[in-house]
């Protein structure tokens, strides 16, 4: 597979703002193609759709984001959500044990070792490790735990909603954000 250019990634990603619009006004489930072997080329927006309100009401205010797995890396998708997050003045704790800062600010091994309050997990880590970070999620009392595109982890997610805290699994970050204030 080639690499998108970046026209290529806008017609997508205007083509996914629709999507999600459609979704939200008409609240109906289409029916997609499939591609390749069964596997559902929009599964990430049937499986995780959230109602439009859950995503205004995560970003009202200044949410506190801790960005576990951040890469210091600028080309890493982590970097790249975390300094957008940062330009549109929500507050980010890095979350990475082999750094001491990212992005300037000073970098936590665990949840556990934050000491603040966190509004939001968002999680750049395999589907295999994810459980234990939302225990710690669970621990300190976040109120949404976010898995990036690509990571689904169920029984992490069960585990978040017994606790009360709202889950969402592969979707991103920074496009919810973008598609939400572009008031598509």
């Amino acid at each position: 597979m080639e690499k998108w250019d970046r026209p290529t990634e806008f017609i997508f990603c205007r083509w996914t703002n629709l999507y999600f619009w459609l979704q939200a006004t008409y609240n109906k489930t289409h029916s997609l193609p499939q591609q390749g072997k069964g596997v559902n080329i929009f599964s990430q927006f049937d499986r995780s759709l959230m109602p439009v309100r859950v995503l205004q009401s995560i970003f009202i205010g200044r949410p506190t984001i801790a960005v576990v797995g951040l890469s210091p890396k600028e080309h890493r998708p982590s970097h790249q959500v975390a300094r957008y997050l940062l330009d549109v003045g929500c507050t980010i704790i890095p979350v990475n044990p082999g750094q001491d800062r990212i992005l300037g600010l000073p970098c936590y091994p665990d949840l556990l070792s934050i000491g603040k309050s966190v509004d939001v997990v968002d999680i750049f880590r395999r589907a295999d490790q994810v459980l234990s970070i939302v225990h710690d999620g669970v621990s300190i009392g976040a109120k949404v735990i976010w898995m990036q595109q690509g990571i689904v982890n169920e029984e992490a997610a069960e585990l978040a909603r017994k606790a009360g805290i709202e889950v969402v699994m592969d979707r991103c970050l920074k496009s919810d954000h973008q598609w939400l204030v572009s008031g598509f």
